[in-house]
């Protein structure tokens, strides 16, 4: 389990590339046959990724955490964004395909990790919070969740918005979580951008195809950087970091945040004339 501090946004003017990309970008979560976690100090998040071939895979409860198991604390969302898998819990399997989602509660015992077929392996990408209570274990197949169509070709942000762990569906303690997919043509992903102070995000960017990248801004609005992402890599955006990106192809997200509330609405909205 690697861990990232929190950082003030006084930092940023700081930061080069490497230091921008050391503190933010997760770029190494799905090794094949391993299990991958990052422990991020903003609202206490962890990221993993978990990527079976032949053999399923045991969420470990990581030694930082110390818990006896991973979600005696815990609660978390998990997105398959391979192939056809499943994640058994305790003595309870749940299929997961390309897209679907399973809210896993607090006090869970056991979880394991299985890929349906080695040659086209299931990848599962778990986001993670603190959670004081236990709510039940979910699971909302792809484009089954509530959908929302935002943006428009106009302005290149025509975008649907599938919410998964939500206030208005699956029920959780803090974790709130989702899968946009753009629509073609369209490669802003959030424009215009905005921040909410009250809780952290993080964007695990797939579908983008090996020679494309996504720009991807982070900072301060009157402050802004950007950091170049590649398939399957992540971004941790603290709550006072923007966070929107253009794609050189196409490309979907799973967006995750956890923090002081769960409204989905709770947006501090920044004009792009107003960003530098």
């Amino acid at each position: 389990m690697d861990i990232r501090q929190a950082t003030h946004p006084a930092q940023i003017p700081t930061f080069d590339t490497a230091a921008l990309r050391n503190h933010y970008l997760v770029e190494d979560l799905f090794e094949p046959g391993a299990v991958h976690a990052t422990y991020t100090h903003e609202d206490r998040v962890v990221l993993a990724g978990v990527l079976p071939l032949a053999d399923p895979l045991e969420l470990p409860s990581f030694e930082p955490l110390r818990s006896a198991t991973f979600f005696e604390r815990r609660e978390a969302g998990v997105v398959n964004v391979g192939g056809a898998g499943s994640v058994t819990v305790d003595d309870e399997e749940y299929q997961l395909d390309k897209g679907s989602c399973l809210y896993i509660g607090k006090g869970a015992g056991r979880v394991v990790f299985a890929s349906a077929s080695a040659d086209d392996p299931a990848a599962f990408y778990l986001f993670s919070a603190p959670a004081h209570t236990s709510y039940p274990h979910a699971l909302v197949t792809a484009g089954q969740g509530t959908r929302r169509e935002l943006g428009s070709r106009e302005t290149s942000n025509e975008r649907t918005i599938n919410q998964y762990i939500h206030a208005d569906g699956v029920k959780s303690c803090q974790v709130v979580m989702g899968v946009t997919e753009l629509q073609s043509g369209s490669m802003w992903n959030t424009m215009p951008a905005h921040t909410h102070d009250r809780r952290t995000e993080c964007y695990l960017y797939f579908d983008l195809s090996p020679e494309h990248r996504v720009i991807h801004l982070l900072g301060e609005p009157t402050e802004s950087r950007h950091m170049v992402v590649a398939d399957r890599q992540a971004v941790i955006s603290p709550s006072w970091s923007l966070h929107s990106g253009f794609g050189t192809g196409s490309y979907s997200f799973v967006w995750a945040m956890a923090g002081e509330n769960q409204a989905f609405d709770d947006m501090d909205h920044v004009q792009p004339a107003e960003l530098r």
